[in-house]
């Protein structure tokens, strides 16, 4: 893939409750770019969530953190992409993974959503279409499907919220080269220990 990011999503619930939980590893690192970048989010209520435009080492991009709840993100993306023309590929949707380590993260192109409420209703309100690029932000699994609901919605012990800032703070690293297209190069920096 070798289209530029027009616009990076971070995936989490809004509210005092959920912030620093495992479910919020997207909207963090969405968070850590702006404040690496000097991006300031503002909300919009047109787009349903906080939005902010910067500039990161010469590349025009929007931030977006949903306020919807997770299983909702779809409404606040469309919004945004369809009103500023932005293809599903020009997309960067930034998520907690359960199936990868506390401290990995991983670039990925389109796929399915594995599960993830939040990457399905992204895929529905986008037309069913998946060619978004990902970043799973590993927040590792709690061993049994039935508990990963409340599992998700929890805050990770300190040496794991540790880990998981470790691989945010990597990620934004190669964010520079994914807003420039350079898929390859992002993904084999970022994934080579």
């Amino acid at each position: 893939m070798n289209t530029p990011i027009k616009l990076i999503v971070g995936l989490g619930n809004p509210g005092a409750e959920y912030a620093n939980t495992r479910h919020n590893a997207g909207a963090d690192f969405v968070m850590e770019l702006a404040r690496q970048y000097d991006i300031t989010l503002a909300a919009d209520s047109k787009f349903f969530g906080f939005v902010g435009r910067g500039t990161i080492q010469n590349n025009d991009v929007r931030l977006l953190l949903p306020t919807t709840f997770m299983n909702a993100s779809g409404k606040s993306v469309a919004a945004i992409a369809q009103f500023y023309k932005v293809e599903p590929e020009a997309i960067l949707v930034a998520h907690d993974e359960l199936d990868l380590a506390p401290s990995v993260a991983r670039l990925k192109i389109g796929g399915g959503h594995g599960g993830h409420n939040g990457l399905r209703d992204i895929i529905s309100c986008l037309g069913n279409n998946k060619n978004f690029a990902r970043l799973r932000i590993g927040i590792d699994h709690p061993g049994n499907a039935k508990l990963v609901s409340n599992y998700v919605l929890k805050k990770a012990a300190p040496t794991e919220y540790q880990q998981i800032e470790d691989s945010i703070y990597q990620a934004t690293k190669v964010i520079p080269l994914a807003l420039e297209g350079k898929w390859n190069e992002a993904m084999k920096t970022l994934h080579t220990p």
